[in-house]
């Protein structure tokens, strides 16, 4: 057993500067990560940070702008908390060693985004989420953090109380890559868990392979809801071959859309009459495939990105590395032809509910980054606005969970009063683990109230039990099949248009992959660098989180943000302002409704329509 203050679980930006801050706190902090930390989907981040520093802009109107482009579904003292602190953390950065971007005059280079009234974004080339990991990193080995590389965690830790409120989390359970030994990781003050997105619940993502919801996954199973999981981002601009990212940086730079017949489309045929390219990423990502749909799309799959006007000086100064991208993956040289792009799985605005402290429900449990849900986002996420939440989010869940004080959050989370009744959508069939036991691991693991000791050992040796299991088995089916399944069907049906009758098919595959999975094994039977023991215990996450995300989609018959429902072509303000939260209840998922938080500091944001 290992034993520290503060265990990070996850080493991309929000688990970096998490572990900086609980570190700077006072606490013997520890990260125990599956990747090693340069390693992390952080580093596919191009585009930039958004922080208001340049005279004529300030925190309020990149309130606002985050506001109206979470479609009034984002939180307020989270959005606030958001704007407010990410000029700090970027100077901070910057005296870290970013090497950002700069103008002749020496200031930080910053340019325009989609749904940005200002152009706040500052950036490090087309390669900002790169540099990030790298500085950060280097202020990990400066203080001397522990860092458990290449330890894949399995299990949180928990107590078992019937009231998930009155929970505690002790520490984790993780799987040593290397040697396949299976230890706990007792967490004295609290456990961060920074696992970033489960983009691998899809077939077509910019996500890396290792994006695979493991931290949703487990505080769900724990007890802690999960919110606002249908809104998943779909990045305008993703190479059709493979999901590689083309940083929304291009079009910022004034990279422009075509379709088949050479139109400028989003604005040609009134996508966004105001900003066009520039336009939210919801509604960029909607008319690329509107155009693909009614036969303007190249070759009946993706539009063009063309940059060759911008110039090679610029190119070469400010996207060299989208040139690359473009020439390795597609073949294609970005300064003399148009480069091909589709709409792509991207981002998870939903996630583990936090408060603006990124506490859970459960005490010693926090999450940050996006595996959590704060909510900033809301119903669609700005480009440029994932890597201030790392920064801001991080720092704020690593100091509170040493112990520093931060004041109250005005955020509620868990199960209170302020909730509303559960839904009362009809599923087409019985969702989470109702029925099946608790073969296969899909069900809750359980936990025991006693001392922490006793609750870490009890996790332990589940953990053993259950990858013995695994092991022991010669036959079966293989986990691969069980994935590639259920990535089909929610590409097919959980995509950018959706259905009702889509979804509920979505939810019947997603039933059975789960009812399959009770007859997985491992082909692997070795104990170290098992990656098929690993990816086994992976998909398991990926299907209870991708129901997560069906659930979510098929009871909110709206349309909002990134969530567009082809029977409701219409925000309903007097109906949803309100987050969605699905909770295990013991492996039966209950979904029940928090009202959104529009009162802000010196305002309150008034939903309006949302147009650019």
């Amino acid at each position: 057993m290992y034993e520290h203050d503060v265990i990070v679980v996850g080493a991309g930006g929000a688990g970096l500067r998490a572990a900086v801050a609980a570190h700077e706190a006072g606490a013997d902090v520890a990260m125990v990560t599956k990747l090693h930390p340069v390693r992390s989907h952080t580093g596919a981040a191009e585009g930039g940070i958004n922080a208001a520093l340049q005279e004529g802009d300030d925190w309020e109107l990149h309130a606002y702008d985050t506001m109206k482009g979470s479609d009034y579904l984002g939180d307020a003292p989270a959005v606030e908390t958001l704007a407010q602190d990410a000029p700090e953390e970027t100077i901070n950065l910057e005296h870290w060693g970013m090497p950002f971007s700069r103008e002749e005059d020496g200031t930080v280079s910053q340019r325009p985004f989609g749904g940005l009234s200002y152009p706040r974004t500052t950036y490090a080339g087309a390669e900002t989420g790169h540099h990030l990991l790298h500085t950060m990193y280097e202020q990990v080995v400066k203080r001397g953090i522990q860092v458990y590389d290449e330890w894949y965690v399995m299990d949180l830790a928990t107590t078992d109380e019937d009231d998930p409120n009155d929970r505690e989390c002790h520490g984790v359970v993780a799987y040593d890559v290397q040697s396949g030994q299976i230890e706990g990781f007792k967490a004295n003050d609290g456990v961060v868990l920074a696992t970033g997105g489960p983009g691998q619940a899809f077939d077509h993502t910019t996500n890396a392979v290792s994006c695979t919801g493991d931290g949703q996954a487990m505080a769900y199973r724990a007890g802690v809801p999960l919110e606002d999981m249908e809104f998943i981002q779909f990045h305008p601009t993703s190479l059709p071959s493979t999901g590689v990212l083309i940083s929304e940086g291009v079009r910022g730079e004034g990279g422009i859309l075509y379709n088949n017949e050479g139109e400028r489309f989003m604005f040609e045929h009134g996508y966004a009459n105001n900003s066009g390219e520039l336009a939210s990423r919801d509604v960029v990502a909607r008319a690329e495939l509107t155009e693909v749909n009614e036969g303007r799309g190249v070759d009946d799959e993706y539009v063009h990105l063309d940059m060759r006007h911008l110039g090679e000086e610029r190119i070469m100064d400010r996207l060299e590395n989208i040139l690359h991208l473009a020439e390795d993956f597609e073949g294609v040289d970005g300064l003399v032809e148009p480069m091909p792009v589709k709409p792509g799985q991207h981002y998870a605005m939903g996630g583990i509910e936090v408060n603006e402290n990124g506490q859970t429900c459960i005490d010693g449990l926090y999450a940050a980054g996006e595996c959590a849900c704060v909510s900033v986002h809301g119903g669609n996420r700005l480009g440029g606005n994932a890597l201030p939440e790392l920064i801001v989010f991080g720092r704020r869940a690593g100091y509170h969970a040493a112990g520093g004080d931060l004041g109250e959050a005005e955020i509620r989370t868990g199960y209170g009063d302020d909730v509303e009744d559960e839904t009362d959508t009809e599923f087409p069939v019985a969702p989470g683990a109702a029925g099946l036991g608790t073969s296969g691991g899909v069900a809750a693991d359980g936990g025991v109230t006693a001392d922490a000791e006793g609750v870490l050992e009890r996790h332990v040796e589940t953990a053993r039990e259950r990858v013995d299991g695994l092991l022991d088995k010669d036959d079966g089916v293989q986990h691969s099949e069980i994935r590639a399944k259920l990535q089909q069907a929610m590409t097919d049906y959980v995509n950018v248009f959706r259905t009702e009758d889509g979804v509920k098919k979505a939810l019947k595959i997603i039933r059975e992959c789960r009812e399959e999975y009770q007859d997985v094994y491992v082909d692997d039977p070795s104990r170290t660098f098992n990656t098929d023991l690993q990816q086994t215990i992976e998909t398991r996450n990926l299907i209870d989180v991708a129901e997560t995300i069906a659930l979510g989609a098929l009871v909110r018959d709206e349309f909002r943000g990134a969530h567009w429902r082809k029977e409701h072509q219409e925000r309903k303000d007097d109906e949803w302002l309100k987050h969605t939260l699905v909770s295990w209840d013991g492996g039966e998922p209950s979904i029940f409704y928090r009202p959104v938080i529009l009162e802000g500091q010196n305002k309150t944001y008034e939903p309006k329509e949302r147009s650019y």
